[in-house]
């Protein structure tokens, strides 16, 4: 049944609606369709079905990069962590026939919690359950690098042999598939020089395991009563078979330690974590040590990778703005975080300090 719905970008509510009536009979009944993120990576919609709330991810408008925005990559590892010591939300189905709202997509259960982005997002919370919150997201990230992927049945999911220098490969020709500035701008001699300074570092085969791929704070869902918990971990379209350290080391590219924005503010990351009582950048990585004894000599190289990750990144997202293909607000200032992180990264390799 057909309600008139508002529609919203990217979703087409008739088609939407008959497709639920055969998959999940008796939920075709939309009654409210809300946009809850869009444009910097997946679309996020919160659908109402009567008295039930589901979630529906599809690929942003315009300007998909290759390989990125996998919609059966997500319901696969959502798939495979359901029920184990990673809290993810329930998949429900998956849509590959893109003649139902213009791109492939999948259905999630709704998720009760928070995104703690900025400091203003954390105005309640107290200095101690900013701690614990610090110490649940290590938690999990430690949870997260030691799933059994055999048993799990994501054995094939990657290729963990030669995982950063393919990384290096792919991120390098995403960043020629959407780099807005000409040859010759201001991005290009501190990208040039950023990529010859990894491959020159490019750490051997070592440890190896389930990568999220964009580990950050308000990449989770957070509780905070009755205690500080991690309700759910969210947008996995990158993850993968690969370094676990390369996680840890974007987490800490998007943790700001307090003060931090005053010197170098930026338009992305969890600011929030400079807010009263969240670890540091070097206690969250202490904790991420203590719990899965990993060597963390190299991290100045996993940082910087990171910087250069988050930057080809945003590159992208930069072109899509530049096309009018984003939805949502706040993507007039990404461009500009673009050099921001080229040039932490050669800092953090100069002086070996994340």
């Amino acid at each position: 049944m057909t309600e008139q719905v508002a529609g919203v970008p990217g979703i087409d509510v008739p088609r939407l609606s008959s497709w639920l009536a055969e998959t999940l009979p008796g939920e075709d009944r939309i009654t409210g369709i809300e946009l809850l993120a869009g444009g910097r990576s997946n679309l996020t919609y919160l659908l109402r079905l009567g008295d039930r709330r589901v979630v529906l991810r599809r690929p942003p408008l315009g300007h998909v990069l290759p390989t990125a925005h996998d919609m059966r990559r997500e319901h696969t590892v959502l798939s495979a962590l359901a029920g184990s010591d990673v809290p993810v939300p329930t998949p429900l189905a998956l849509c590959a026939d893109e003649d139902v709202i213009g791109a492939p997509f999948y259905l999630m259960d709704h998720v009760e919690g928070r995104v703690l982005r900025t400091p203003e997002d954390a105005v309640d919370v107290t200095p101690a359950e900013a701690r614990a919150l610090s110490e649940r997201l290590a938690e999990v990230l430690a949870a997260i690098h030691r799933v059994d992927v055999d048993r799990a049945g994501l054995s094939e999911f990657g290729r963990p042999q030669g995982y950063m220098a393919r990384q290096l490969k792919r991120w390098g020709r995403q960043w020629d598939a959407s780099h807005a500035s000409e040859p010759g701008g201001r991005t290009d001699e501190a990208y040039g020089r950023l990529v010859k300074r990894l491959g020159e570092r490019l750490p051997a085969d070592g440890l190896s395991g389930l990568v999220h791929g964009d580990f950050r704070l308000d990449n989770a869902l957070v509780r905070l009563r009755p205690e500080p918990a991690i309700a759910a971990v969210v947008d996995w379209e990158m993850s993968t078979l690969g370094d676990p350290l390369s996680d840890l080391g974007l987490t800490l590219v998007y943790w700001a330690d307090a003060g931090e924005l005053d010197r170098t503010p930026t338009s992305v990351g969890s600011t929030v974590t400079s807010a009263p009582g969240f670890l540091t950048r070097a206690e969250f990585a202490g904790r991420y040590a203590e719990l899965t004894g990993c060597d963390l000599s190299d991290l100045d190289f996993y940082v910087a990778f990171g910087c250069f990750k988050l930057a080809v990144i945003l590159e992208g997202i930069h072109a899509r703005f530049l096309q009018k293909a984003t939805v949502g607000e706040g993507f007039e200032q990404i461009g500009a975080s673009v050099p921001v992180f080229l040039d932490r990264a050669h800092q953090v390799l100069d002086d070996g300090v994340i």
